[in-house]
């Protein structure tokens, strides 16, 4: 296979304010073509594609972008980022302006849940959380 495989998002005449949305969040980010149909840009050198769909569709949690970072301030920085005209939901979750979900989520939460000494103890405590909050997982 040569070809890339990545995401469409379809938005309702938006997709450029959402590309430049996203690319002044993420590092490494930046718009790579547009014309009135559709916006490809990158995030974190990952490509995606915006349509400018219509009304028909709308986003839901089905689908869901993961963003794992390496320590509080990461999670804070794009929580707050994208919850920003947006909505938080529990256990990381949110959605932003759009309407698109995205899990904001610390690296370390894995091996938290790995781990059968803590593992219920870490579940129970991230499904009381809206944005996570390592301190309270590592010491649940």
């Amino acid at each position: 296979m040569t070809e890339d495989i990545f995401p469409c998002l379809w938005f309702d005449g938006k997709a450029k304010v959402a590309a430049e949305f996203y690319c002044g969040i993420f590092k490494n980010s930046k718009i790579l073509s547009e014309n009135p149909m559709v916006v490809n840009f990158e995030l974190n050198d990952k490509k995606f594609m915006g349509l400018n769909g219509g009304p028909m569709f709308k986003f839901n949690e089905a689908v869901s972008f993961v963003i794992t970072c390496a320590d509080q301030t990461e999670i804070d920085y794009y929580w707050n980022k994208l919850t920003e005209n947006g909505e938080e939901s529990m256990c990381g979750w949110l959605k932003d302006q759009f309407g698109v979900s995205w899990q904001v989520v610390p690296s370390i939460l894995g091996s938290l849940m790995s781990d059968p000494m803590k593992a219920e103890r870490v579940s129970n405590a991230f499904m009381q959380m809206r944005k996570m909050d390592i301190e309270k997982l590592i010491n649940a």
